[in-house]
C-alpha cells in the first residue's frame, strides 16, 4: 500500500467522535508517522514511532488511543517534569472534548491533588517513571493502575540508553502482572538502533511494529569556525575575553538579526552560565535568556513565554529545550561547540522549522580543530541519518536491587525462582544468570541495616521500616547531590539550584555568582536556602554541577583518528588539494577544512600524528599524554585503570582524544609497559570492576 494510501485511510479509520475534533482542531491530512501508525494502533498493536520533531508524533499515539476509551485508563510516561506539563496543555484539549479526566502525577504535584486523583481517578494520567514506581506501591493507587489499558513512553531514547530506563523496564512488568497486561507506544525523534529498542519497550509483551519516519525531514546543517576580525579584537581588550570567543559571539548576534527566534544549545549547564553572561557583557540590552535544568520552574517558565511572544529573540539553553517542551516557533538552531552525538545534533537541530514541511536549520560553532573535526563527523552521520544506537544498559545490580525492595514491601517472601523469573521478563535483565543473582540477594542479606534474610532458597523480609526507607530514598537513579536552593532577596521567589560544592566554596555573603545569565550578590545562607540580590555588573564565579559530561561515542573519536590518518598519509599534496578532497566527503567547504586541520598538517612534518591506527605518547614536564582516539567512555576506563597501575602519587584525567598523567616520578616507559600486556582488555576490565566504581 503507498503512502497516499495510507494518508487517504489514516483518519478515515478513526471513529466520528474523534474525526469531527480532528477536523475541528485543524488537521487537513495525517503527517507520515500519523498515516503508518494509526491503523496498526488502532488494531491493539505495540508500536514504536521514531519521526523527527514536529510530526505530530504524539497525536498519531493518542488519538487511536482516545478512540478507544473510555475502555480502560491511558498512562503517559516522559522523562522531564516540564514534558509533563507541556503534555498535559496539549492532550486535554482532546480530553476535554471526549470528557475524559486528565492530570498530572510527579514529585511536586502538591498534595491536594494527589489526593483529589485517589478520590476521582483520571482516565489519562501523566506522569514519570521515578513517580510510576511510587504509584506501584500503594494500594489505592494500584487499584487505580490495575485498569490501566494503554501506556505511552514519550522519547524512549532518553531512558531506554540510562539506569532509568533499567527501573523503567522493571517497571512496567509490575504493572503487566497488576493490569494483565496492556498495549504500549513509544516516541522518539533519533534512534539508530530501533529493533532492539522495541525490544525494552515491550519486554515480555511480544511483537512490536517500528514506524521509522526519522529520514523524511529536510535538514540543513552549517559548520562554522568564526575568525576574529580587527573589530573582534578591539572588544575583546576592552571586555577582557578572547578574541575567539567574541568572534564566535558576533557570528551568532548576526544570525540573530535575521532571525525572528533561535535556541542556541550548549552542552553543560555551567556553559549556559558562561555564554550568558558574555552577552550581558558584550551588552545587556541583548533580547536573550539562560534555560537549564537547575534554574526554577518560575525562571524557565518565563523564559519559554518570553520566547514564545518574541519578548526575547534567543535563549541559550543544554538539553532542557531538547525535547518537546514548546517553546514556540523556532526559525533556527545554533549548536555552541560540537554536540558530541549524532542523536544530539538532529534532535536539537530538530527544534527549529518545526512543521514537517519545513526544513530544520542548524549551525555549530566550534572552537578548534578536535571540535572542528568532531562535527564535521557527526554533522556527515546527521545529514544521511547514521545515528549511533542507544546502548540498552544489562544487568545493572543497583536498579535491580531496588525493584527487589519494591517486591518485599508488597509481599514478605519470594523464592529465587519466583524473582529470577520477573526479572528475566525485562529486555535489561533477559540474560540475568542465576549465579549473579544469588550474589545480589547474599548482598542484600549482608546489607548492615538487615533489610531482609536469605537462606539460599528464599528471600524474606525483615526489617519493614529500613526497607521502606531505603526504597524511597532510593528511588531515582540520577546522580544525588545536596543543593541549594537560591532566593531572590527582594522579589522573594526562587531562582534556581547550587550544588553544596559550590555554596562552600563561594556561599560566603559578598561573594558574587553566575545564575540564569544574571550576577548576584550572596546575602544570607540558611539550611537549604541561600539570599541573594540582583548586581547589575556581569561578573561572578560560574557554578559548577554533578552530571554534565555527553560522552563522544567511540566511532566518533575513532573518525576523527582517520581524518587525522589522511591528512598525515596525503601530506605530500598540500594541504589545499588534502582539504579540497575532504571537503567532498564531509559538509564543510575547503577553507573551513584547511583551518580544521593545518595544526595536524604542520605536525605531521615533525612528528607522528595519534590516528585511530596509532597510539602517541607525549611527555612534556611532569606532564604525560597517551593520545588514544577511542572516545570518552574507553579513554575514562584507561585512565582509571593506569590510575590503579602506576606507583602513587598521580593525578589521571582524559578526553575523548588523550588521557592526561601528571607525576614527576612517572617515565613514558612505565605507562607503556601498563598499556602492552596481550590481555589489556580484561586487565582494564578487572581493574575497574575492583575498583570503588
Amino acid at each position: 500500500m503507498g503512502m497516499e494510501c495510507f494518508r487517504m485511510s489514516a483518519f478515515d479509520s478513526l471513529p466520528e467522535r474523534i474525526r469531527k475534533l480532528v477536523e475541528e482542531r485543524g488537521f487537513i491530512s495525517p503527517t507520515d508517522p500519523q498515516a503508518m501508525a494509526i491503523e496498526p494502533i488502532l488494531s491493539g498493536k505495540n508500536v514504536l514511532i521514531i519521526a523527527p520533531t514536529g510530526t505530530g508524533k504524539t497525536e498519531a499515539a493518542i488519538l487511536p488511543i482516545l478512540s478507544k476509551m473510555p475502555d480502560g485508563r491511558l498512562l503517559y510516561i516522559t522523562p522531564l517534569r516540564a514534558l509533563n506539563r507541556d503534555l498535559m496543555e496539549r492532550i486535554s484539549w482532546w480530553a476535554n472534548r471526549l470528557d475524559l479526566r486528565i492530570s498530572v502525577r510527579h514529585g511536586d504535584t502538591p498534595k491536594s491533588q494527589r489526593e483529589a486523583q485517589r478520590i476521582a481517578p483520571p482516565d489519562i494520567l501523566v506522569t514519570t517513571p521515578e513517580t510510576l514506581q511510587i504509584m506501584l506501591m500503594g494500594r489505592k493507587l494500584r487499584e487505580i493502575l490495575s485498569s490501566v489499558r494503554y501506556v505511552v513512553v514519550d522519547e524512549v531514547h532518553e531512558l531506554a540508553g540510562s539506569k532509568r530506563g533499567a527501573q523503567l523496564s522493571l517497571a512496567l512488568e509490575r504493572l503487566r502482572d497488576l493490569t494483565g497486561g496492556f498495549q504500549i507506544i513509544g516516541l522518539s525523534a533519533t534512534v539508530g538502533n530501533p529493533e532492539e529498542v522495541a525490544n525494552f519497550l515491550v519486554g515480555s509483551a511480544g511483537d512490536c511494529v517500528i514506524v521509522d519516519v526519522s529520514s523524511r525531514k529536510s535538514m540543513s546543517i552549517e559548520v562554522v569556525y568564526p575568525e576574529p576580525s580587527d573589530s573582534d579584537r578591539r572588544i575583546a581588550e576592552r571586555i577582557y575575553l578572547d578574541p575567539d570567543v567574541v568572534a564566535r559571539m558576533n557570528y551568532m548576534l548576526k544570525l540573530m538579526n535575521k532571525a525572528k527566534s533561535m535556541l542556541i544549545f550548549v552542552n553543560t549547564r555551567p556553559m549556559s552560565e558562561i555564554l550568558g553572561s558574555r552577552f550581558k557583557l558584550l551588552d545587556n540590552r541583548i533580547p536573550i535568556e539562560v534555560h537549564h535544568g537547575s534554574l526554577s520552574f518560575e525562571e524557565r517558565r518565563r523564559t519559554e513565554e518570553w520566547l514564545k511572544s518574541g519578548r526575547i529573540k534567543a535563549v541559550i539553553c543544554t538539553s532542557s529545550l531538547e525535547l518537546g517542551i514548546d517553546v514556540g516557533t523556532v526559525e533556527l538552531v545554533i549548536q555552541y561547540n560540537s554536540p558530541r552525538q549524532v542523536s544530539k545534533l538532529i534532535q536539537r537541530v530538530g527544534r527549529s522549522g518545526h512543521k514537517f514541511y519545513e526544513v530544520s536549520k542548524g549551525f555549530v560553532l566550534v572552537l578548534n580543530s578536535d571540535d572542528a573535526l568532531e562535527t564535521i563527523s557527526i554533522a556527515r552521520r546527521a545529514l544521511i541519518g547514521e545515528v549511533e544506537a542507544v546502548r540498552i544498559p544489562k544487568n545493572s545490580m543497583d536498579a535491580l536491587m531496588h525493584e527487589i525492595a519494591g517486591l518485599l514491601l508488597l509481599k514478605p517472601r519470594w523464592t529465587v525462582d519466583e524473582i529470577a523469573a520477573h526479572v528475566r521478563r525485562s529486555y535489561n535483565y533477559r540474560d540475568m544468570s542465576y549465579e549473579d543473582l544469588i550474589k545480589l540477594l547474599e548482598f542484600i542479606r549482608d546489607h548492615p541495616a538487615k533489610i531482609a534474610g536469605f537462606n539460599g532458597v528464599e528471600l524474606y523480609r525483615m526489617n519493614k521500616k529500613w526497607l521502606y526507607r531505603y526504597f524511597f530514598d532510593e528511588i531515582s537513579m540520577i546522580p544525588d547531590t545536596k543543593q541549594y536552593l537560591v532566593v531572590d532577596e527582594e522579589e522573594k521567589i526562587p531562582v534556581g539550584l547550587l550544588d553544596e560544592p559550590f555554596v562552600a566554596e563561594k556561599g560566603k555573603p559578598g561573594e558574587r555568582f553566575i545564575l540564569s545569565g544574571r550576577a548576584w550578590e550572596v546575602i544570607s545562607v540558611g539550611e537549604g536556602v541561600l539570599y541573594a540580590k540582583e548586581v547589575e555588573e556581569s561578573v561572578g564565579a560560574v557554578p559548577s554541577w554533578i552530571g554534565e559530561e555527553i560522552p563522544v561515542p567511540r566511532e566518533i573519536a575513532e573518525e576523527v583518528g582517520r581524518i587525522r590518518r589522511f591528512v598525515e598519509e596525503n601530506r605530500d599534496k598540500g594541504i589545499e588539494r588534502i582539504s579540497e578532497e575532504l571537503s567532498l566527503a564531509y559538509p564543510a567547504d575547503k577553507k573551513f577544512i584547511e583551518r580544521a586541520i593545518k595544526p595536524i598538517y604542520i605536525h605531521s612534518q615533525f612528528y607522528p600524528v595519534p590516528t585511530d591506527r596509532r597510539i602517541v605518547l607525549e611527555k612534556w614536564r611532569d606532564l604525560i599524554i597517551v593520545h588514544v582516539t577511542e572516545g570518552t567512555l574507553i579513554n575514562r576506563a584507561i585512565a582509571r585503570y593506569l590510575a590503579a597501575k602506576l606507583p602513587t602519587p598521580v593525578a589521571v584525567s582524559e578526553d575523548p582524544y588523550r588521557v592526561y598523567i601528571r607525576a614527576e616520578h612517572i617515565r613514558t616507559d612505565d605507562v607503556l609497559q601498563e598499556l602492552l600486556p596481550e590481555n589489556f582488555e580484561e586487565e582494564v576490565r578487572k581493574t575497574v570492576e575492583s575498583s570503588g566504581l
